[in-house]
């Protein structure tokens, strides 16, 4: 996701914070001072960030559980919602995603546990459900709040896990796609309720955050699940387009330009005098390089090198995730001989995977 900075790595997953999160907290922060000061301001940075611990550990329950069924999971993204651990897949068995879904609950129930034993141990004596959520010691509002969280992420809301608990039953009996779509559906309308309620006189200006991220999520996850049962069994060989035209690695940006304009094709493969692949030539590199160097410089001062290629029997999910990570809007498809022999382009899956998903419905 845009705007979000890694912070470290644990055991191969690596953490990531988005930029609302670090807003929240400011504006929490501002809150609370202007209510009781300084130290009030840093009383609150620092429940916030132990609170988003107790959510870090919350998606290592996920983590870990699903490295149990052999799914890795690159990433953790923490949100004013929460955290989102990115699987690299689906689970096959709907029973695995369940203990996926259901293993950060139960990371959030021993955290409770361990604070209540804790509260106990040091002879805390007062009442464990505060009328007011910023009295009383540090760990029994964690508690508190690891509870309400816990009870929050349960309402069968997808993508949090409630939803997928959801998801994954209805998996069961209606299939991946169809459970996803339904528990999409499910996930917005309740989206809607809850931002409903954030801008009621009731409601909070985090609720209504919330409720856009859940909405945002649900259609967002829903897509990725059609894109993926789409491309199921594809190879990029019936993916790539076969009609294109390459540049040669000495021309000209006005060359560039005049072959651009010729046709609808937007991004070009560079070769050298053999046919190699040298790199890859977007509209971009080349309204940057007329800007920077003028139409008599070369393609190869333009061109993003080196351009990762994918092999023409590649699985289709496998090439499309290089492509997505390369940033690029295309990427050349090379045989075992080093000949370039397609082009594999977001415009050309989009058009495909849309064709396919209305042929599946």
């Amino acid at each position: 996701m845009r705007w979000s900075y890694s912070i470290g790595r644990i055991a191969g997953t690596e953490i990531k914070v988005h930029v609302t999160f670090l807003l929240l907290l400011a504006w929490l922060a501002f809150q609370a001072y202007g209510v009781g000061g300084a130290a009030a301001a840093l009383d609150r940075s620092i429940f916030v960030l132990a609170l988003f611990a107790c959510v870090t550990l919350h998606e290592f329950g996920h983590i870990l559980v699903a490295r149990r069924f052999g799914v890795h999971t690159p990433d953790v993204l923490l949100l004013p919602i929460g955290g989102v651990a990115r699987l690299e897949r689906i689970p096959d068995e709907p029973r695995q995603e369940l203990a996926i879904a259901l293993g950060g609950p139960a990371v959030t129930v021993a955290i409770a546990v361990l604070l209540y034993g804790y509260l106990r141990a040091t002879g805390f004596a007062g009442p464990f459900l505060p009328t007011d959520p910023n009295a009383g010691p540090f760990a029994l509002r964690l508690m508190v709040v690891n509870v309400v969280l816990l009870v929050f992420n349960l309402i069968p809301a997808f993508p949090m896990d409630g939803g997928r608990v959801l998801r994954s039953l209805l998996a069961t009996k209606l299939g991946l796609v169809r459970a996803t779509r339904v528990a999409a559906a499910v996930g917005q309308t309740l989206a809607v309720v809850m931002g409903l309620v954030g801008l009621s006189p009731y409601g909070s200006p985090l609720l209504v955050l919330i409720a856009f991220f859940v909405f945002i999520g649900a259609a967002a996850e829903a897509s990725a699940v059609e894109t993926r049962a789409a491309a199921q069994g594809l190879k990029v060989a019936q993916v790539m387009v076969t009609q294109f035209r390459s540049i040669p690695v000495h021309a000209t940006l006005a060359d560039a330009v005049d072959l651009l304009l010729s046709g609808e094709q937007r991004e070009f493969p560079v070769v050298d005098n053999l046919g190699r692949t040298e790199g890859l030539l977007t509209r971009e590199n080349l309204i940057r390089g007329l800007k920077e160097r003028g139409t008599e410089s070369t393609v190869a001062e333009a061109m993003t090198t080196p351009a990762p290629a994918v092999a023409p029997t590649a699985p289709f999910q496998e090439a499309l995730d290089r492509l997505r990570a390369s940033g690029l809007p295309a990427l050349p498809v090379v045989d075992t001989a080093g000949a370039l022999v397609g082009l594999l382009t977001l415009e050309n899956i989009s058009e495909l995977l849309l064709i396919r998903r209305a042929a599946a419905r």
